[in-house]
């Protein structure tokens, strides 16, 4: 079973976040802040990391750069309500950026594909 880490400020994402994906077969665990995340980090290693990227205190794109300093190739997925996070140069070291929406069609489509890329790489 794949595991997803979800880091998001906003509580009503990560309960629907976690209650989909876990819907759709993933062992999901869930950060408030990018602090917390790091913390999780030291204890276990998900498949994949959810992240938001305006958030309070350490914001997504400080937390995705420490992880990938720290951490090594965990795959990324950016999330953000506000789509001009996409042409921020730093976003691109992201493994994929996603517009948050209650339709979560397009982040399991995007979760797939980055685990389909991994078995295949």
């Amino acid at each position: 079973m794949k595991s997803i880490l979800v880091v998001d400020d906003e509580q009503n994402i990560r309960f629907l976040y976690k209650e989909e994906l876990e819907d759709d077969g993933y062992k999901v665990s869930v950060a408030a802040t990018g602090e917390e995340a790091l913390q999780k980090l030291d204890n276990s290693i998900p498949d994949l990391i959810i992240l938001d990227i305006k958030m309070p205190g350490m914001d997504g794109i400080e937390v995705m750069r420490k992880i990938k300093d720290e951490k090594g190739d965990i795959p990324i997925i950016l999330c953000s309500a506000y789509g001009r996070y996409k042409q921020d140069f730093r976003a691109w070291a992201s493994d994929a950026y996603v517009v948050k929406s209650a339709d979560l069609r397009e982040l399991k489509l995007t979760i797939k594909e980055i685990f389909n890329q991994r078995i295949a790489g």
